[in-house]
């Protein structure tokens, strides 16, 4: 009498979208994407800091349905190869930092549920921006690990200062800037750094121009 085969169980998929839009209007995409590539760039140099954006982060091993999709995230101490989702249980460590761009449809979530999850999940650093400035009279909120637990952070003249960035996050009054606390200087958007860049090309360009021309000079003086 044949044994009857027994029926592996099969693994749980994992999605790699919620199937909803990285914003609501244009403002919080644009945004987003200009701090994800603002980021990018800064942290250029080392290696082993991980910037994702729009991305399902699972918290529980094997619940497919357990996952929080942060708007923007960093991890210090990882490869930053691409990833198609983050399992905290395979990347061994939560994210560093936490940044959700708030809409109306998203805020009530951004405030309570998703304080109490990235609590829970030890993000050491949270941030909320409000970038239409309707949702509350302070559209920047912050909140830093204590413990176990979170502490609301003072944002004072619309600047607070991330220590897992090293950077602080400043409200404009227009926007969300990321700041350099030793040079006062606000890093380039992806914007401005393509401006500054065609800015250089142009001087080295008329200064070639101008050389040429001081050389075209000279050899006439010299007949």
């Amino acid at each position: 009498m044949s044994t009857p085969l027994r029926k592996i169980p099969a693994e749980p998929v994992f999605p790699e979208s919620d199937g909803r839009p990285m914003g609501e209007t244009g403002i919080h995409v644009n945004l987003i994407m200009d701090l994800k590539t603002t980021l990018e760039i800064h942290f250029q140099p080392q290696e082993d800091v991980l910037v994702g954006s729009n991305q399902l982060l699972f918290y529980l091993e094997g619940s497919p349905k357990r996952f929080l999709v942060p708007d923007l995230y960093v991890v210090r101490g990882t490869s930053r190869e691409p990833r198609r989702s983050y399992k905290l249980w395979e990347e061994g460590r939560p994210p560093n930092v936490v940044i959700e761009i708030s809409s109306e449809s998203t805020f009530d979530q951004d405030l309570e549920r998703k304080v109490d999850l990235y609590e829970l999940i030890g993000v050491k650093e949270y941030f909320i921006f409000d970038p239409q400035y309707d949702l509350q009279p302070q559209p920047l909120i912050g909140f830093r690990m204590k413990g176990r637990q979170y502490e609301t952070l003072r944002v004072k003249h619309g600047v607070v200062q991330s220590k897992e960035l090293k950077l602080d996050l400043t409200d404009t009054g227009k926007t969300l800037r990321l700041r350099d606390p030793k040079t006062g200087q606000f890093l380039l958007t992806p914007q401005e750094e393509n401006d500054a860049r065609q800015q250089a090309e142009a001087e080295v360009a008329r200064l070639r121009a101008e050389l040429a021309r001081l050389q075209r000079q000279s050899r006439s003086g010299k007949k």
